[in-house]
């Protein structure tokens, strides 16, 4: 996916050597969370919103050099590696590096989500479903045969956590025989975390309950 297009070019940089009040004048008038700091022409690090409060407005920038952040992506990093930096980092704006680590621009994470927003995993019909399995046990292209085997369509799917062990999987199929792919990840011992749909498991365990509370009471 080409995201190239939307990288701005009309955000500031900051040289090391001014002073931090222009700095804040950019953060008074801004919802950035950070903003890049350059040397010589070349992307030093990014300094934080967040620590605006202990910065004095004549100080140099140079003077907290080493508080700076180093996250960035380069000219070339995919949609998803961008998606990564922003996440990982808390972060609304990230410094895009040219070939020679002169910062050419910046991404704007409202704009790199409605990219994604835009893919066929949001724009096309289907349902989501989220299971969970463990990490040795974990294996994408299992859960898209799991999927397929069902005459069902995987559209698309990604890791949405990952920790004690466990890996959950958002993944959206079409409403093809939806229930029969959920029944069958449950057979494969997957746990379902989240299902768009009626689950013709639960309706079958909710008559089964019924009859029951039926006959225990005759």
């Amino acid at each position: 996916m080409y995201i190239q297009k939307h990288i701005i070019h009309n955000i500031p940089v900051f040289d090391v050597q001014d002073s931090f009040e222009k700095v804040l004048d950019f953060f008074k008038e801004n919802t950035f969370s950070h903003i890049a700091i350059i040397e010589k022409g070349r992307f030093l690090g990014v300094f934080s919103e967040n620590d605006i409060d202990v910065i004095s407005p004549t100080a140099k920038i140079d003077e907290y050099r080493y508080d700076l952040e180093a996250f960035f992506v380069r000219n070339d990093t995919n949609w998803l590696d961008v998606l990564e930096v922003f996440a990982r980092n808390e972060a609304n704006l990230v410094p895009v590096l040219g070939e020679g680590e002169e910062v050419v621009g910046y991404y704007d994470l409202t704009d790199v989500v409605a990219v994604f927003i835009d893919t066929p995993f949001f724009t096309d019909p289907g349902n989501i479903l989220v299971v969970a399995t463990g990490i040795k046990d974990y294996s994408f292209s299992e859960i898209a045969q799991i999927v397929e085997s069902n005459n069902a369509k995987l559209i698309g799917g990604f890791i949405t956590d990952m920790q004690n062990d466990v890996v959950q999987v958002t993944i959206k199929i079409s409403t093809v025989n939806f229930d029969k792919v959920v029944q069958t990840f449950r057979r494969y011992n997957y746990h379902i975390i989240f299902g768009n749909s009626d689950d013709q498991f639960l309706e079958d365990l909710k008559n089964r309950s019924d009859y029951l509370d039926k006959y225990l009471n005759v």
